[in-house]
């Protein structure tokens, strides 16, 4: 046997607000790939997401990391890297880029334990890996986006994952920042051996970095994205044609 699929879904089904916002969900991502997972707002990205993290338990179906459903992991379960689409931080508080990063260490060594220096060790391996070891004194609040999301980046690799997942990793980004951000996701995942999900609405960045990408609305179609006609010819079933447009522009 081969190894398993990093994330699988099986009959997924997810009610929220009194109406099914995931139906009949079968998919799986094969490790080491970077799939994309697009599709309208409301369409159920994050809540996908927040299934596949076990912060949200479907109606119905399964859901393996692994090859395994979460209960039958180890405690404290499957290592996975997660940056969410907002982050929440005080900015009365002057927290610098590399306490950032720390924080996704204490995953692996508990709240109430100092860092070791391997620790200290992974975390200036990470800042490094992401271009942001030259900045790591300087208080989060001052660094643009696009070096946010770096710094953000670098607290979810701090916990030595198998498994990244973003949502909505360049909102908020301007243009040349999100070359750069997709740039580097796609060098850390060959890197790294990384297996990497990530939700956007950068649908032509989608394309261009991703291995495979997952349409969503309400249900998913997955694509591989070698078949771009096929591919684009369902994107316009999911939005409308000038979104698809503009996909097209994008690309040449």
């Amino acid at each position: 046997m081969g190894e398993p699929s990093a994330l699988t879904f099986r009959d997924v089904w997810v009610k929220r607000g009194g109406k099914f916002v995931l139906r009949a969900i079968d998919f799986a991502v094969p490790p080491g790939s970077v799939f994309g997972l697009i599709g309208p707002n409301g369409g159920g990205k994050t809540t996908l997401l927040k299934v596949a993290l076990n912060l949200l338990q479907p109606q119905r179906g399964e859901v393996l990391l692994f090859g395994k459903p979460w209960n039958e992991h180890p405690a404290p379960g499957p290592s996975i890297g997660y940056t969410p689409q907002h982050h929440h931080h005080l900015p009365q508080f002057p927290i610098s880029v590399r306490q950032v990063v720390q924080m996704g260490r204490y995953g692996k060594v508990g709240l109430c334990h100092p860092l070791r220096q391997t620790d200290k060790s992974t975390v200036e391996q990470c800042l490094e890996l992401v271009g942001m070891r030259p900045l790591a004194k300087r208080p989060i609040d001052e660094l643009s986006g696009g070096q946010k999301q770096r710094v953000f980046i670098a607290r979810a690799l701090a916990a030595d994952p198998q498994l990244l997942i973003l949502d909505e990793p360049t909102a908020g980004v301007d243009t040349a920042a999100r070359d750069q951000f997709y740039e580097l996701i796609r060098d850390l995942q060959q890197r790294m051996a990384l297996t990497v999900i990530l939700a956007s609405h950068d649908i032509g960045m989608v394309l261009k970095y991703c291995d495979v990408v997952g349409c969503l609305n309400e249900r998913l179609t997955v694509h591989d994205t070698g078949n771009r006609a096929v591919l684009l010819q369902h994107l316009q079933t999911i939005y409308d044609n000038s979104h698809v447009l503009f996909i097209h522009e994008h690309e040449q």
